[in-house]
């Protein structure tokens, strides 16, 4: 009895291999960032502009809130890292890039940003509607429907 060498592929070796989809190639991002403990939402705050420092901005963050991220504390909770960190001046020590400095804030503190802003905007459109009521007239009535519709084609078919 001979038998053969089984060095040719087996079909379906070979259909895999064509089938295998393409990788697609995206570009990295620039403000990639170090994943955020439990408890925690992080966010990138603009620190420099066109080579200008934005320290209202920055001041805003941290009466916000917002603490700035240092490497140090990366190291300690992932280990070892190559996320990019300010090298000198105020902002030495903290990751950052671009004139952007990571920051992090507690999920409640957030939660509790979210709701004042819901609420500051639904007061904003509750002035705006009573407005717009004041100068509605008998002839003229204004209907306030916050719905939008999507038609397409030529009138309504029967």
């Amino acid at each position: 009895m001979e038998t053969k060498n089984n060095t040719t592929s087996s079909r379906e070796s070979e259909m895999r291999s064509k089938t295998k989809r393409k990788t697609d190639w995206t570009p990295p991002s620039s403000l990639d960032a170090p994943p955020a403990p439990q408890g925690l939402v992080q966010r990138w705050i603009r620190a420099e502009t066109m080579g200008f420092m934005d320290s209202a901005n920055v001041s805003k963050a941290l009466r916000e809130g917002w603490e700035f991220v240092r490497a140090e504390q990366i190291v300690k909770e992932i280990g070892p890292h190559d996320y990019p960190t300010i090298q000198e001046g105020k902002h030495k020590g903290i990751i950052g890039v671009g004139g952007h400095l990571l920051a992090r804030i507690p999920e409640e503190v957030m939660e509790s940003r979210k709701d004042y802003f819901e609420t500051k905007t639904r007061e904003q459109i509750q002035a705006v509607d009573n407005d717009l009521m004041k100068e509605q007239r008998p002839e003229m009535p204004i209907n306030i429907e916050r719905q939008s519709r999507v038609t397409f084609g030529g009138g309504s078919k029967k």
